[in-house]
């Protein structure tokens, strides 16, 4: 049996095509009574209008690409889901890429998205190609969502205040009784803003700063706290770049026969759903990803609307969480 059509569903209604079109887009005056019988007739016949023919009609795919910079970080999970509620509500589909994937095999970030004729972009994490956003941008509507980078002027950036978040975690660990406080660093101008507000809150308080290299990743965590642990004055307390990291310290320092917080105190960064996990239960900052996916998805609708303009920078208010992996160092090591 063929699908229904657009005309089926304008018989069976007993209006004009141009009328079921109307309802459909949900625009235009229509009368209150001629919509029912119009979305009666839609429910009664299975019909389901043809996104491609729609396409060609309005000049739009109704679909935003999102780029991720890896899809394994679960704080991006956590923002696609703030992300795709307003778009989802204004008729928007989200089309995902993984950037780390096509960068490993060669492909252009973008080319799949040009190719599919996506209405807009929203880049997730950091993407080290700037001048190709620049290029994008001046094609459709580009937001880029937590990431610091610097980015083309027409390109809005939504994202936490990384220098900000990192000094409140710092100075909680401080406030504790820390003052051995070294920071598992991280990559990119994010990394850079969280190992400035950890190593100006440490010389605030007369602290000498303690930076190990990371890469964001628990592997990259675990080695690294396995170094600044056998160093001849090992840390108290440890400040991890996120929470991928700190998990990785959490199982470095049971593999060495801490206890924490009691002779090592841990914070993360970011507030993923790992954190809240009971039997890890991490001090972190919470840098709101939900609502930051939702602002993003708000440029993005925004510059449907009026496109030209400067790009905007919107900063997310970081805040502590504090559970269980911090606390006063044990066995009278402080200094």
């Amino acid at each position: 049996m063929r699908p229904p059509t657009i005309r089926d569903v304008a018989e069976r209604a007993g209006v004009s095509k141009s009328l079921v079109s109307l309802v459909l887009r949900g625009s235009g005056p229509v009368r209150p009574g001629k919509r029912e019988a119009v979305l009666r007739a839609v429910r009664e016949l299975g019909y389901r209008p043809n996104a491609a023919a729609r396409s060609l009609s309005e000049q739009r795919t109704r679909a935003v690409g999102v780029l991720l910079d890896d899809l394994r970080n679960p704080w991006f999970v956590e923002l696609l889901d703030g992300l795709n509620a307003p778009l989802h509500a204004a008729g928007l589909h989200m089309l995902l890429a993984d950037a780390r994937l096509n960068r490993r095999m060669g492909h252009d970030l973008a080319e799949p998205f040009l190719d599919l004729g996506v209405d807009g972009l929203v880049v997730v994490g950091t993407v080290p190609d700037a001048g190709a956003l620049g290029a994008l941008a001046r094609r459709m509507p580009v937001v880029v969502a937590g990431a610091r980078e610097e980015q083309p002027p027409e390109v809005d950036v939504v994202a936490g205040d990384d220098e900000r978040g990192a000094r409140l975690a710092t100075e909680h660990l401080l406030g504790l009784g820390h003052r051995r406080i070294a920071h598992l660093a991280g990559h990119g101008a994010v990394g850079a803003l969280r190992r400035r507000g950890y190593e100006a809150a440490m010389r605030a308080h007369g602290a000498q700063p303690l930076v190990e290299p990371g890469d964001l990743t628990e592997e990259g965590g675990y080695r690294g706290t396995v170094r600044l642990l056998s160093r001849p004055e090992r840390p108290t307390a440890l400040l991890a770049v996120n929470d991928m990291a700190a998990v990785g310290a959490l199982s470095a320092a049971g593999e060495l026969g801490l206890r924490v917080p009691r002779d090592l105190s841990v914070t993360g960064y970011d507030n993923t759903s790992i954190s809240r996990l009971r039997h890890v239960w991490l001090t972190t900052v919470d840098t709101s990803p939900h609502e930051m996916g939702r602002r993003a998805a708000r440029c993005l609708l925004d510059r449907f609307d009026a496109p030209a303009g400067e790009g905007r920078v919107q900063l997310a208010v970081p805040a502590l969480e504090i559970r269980g992996t911090t606390g006063p160092p044990g066995d009278g090591l402080t200094g």
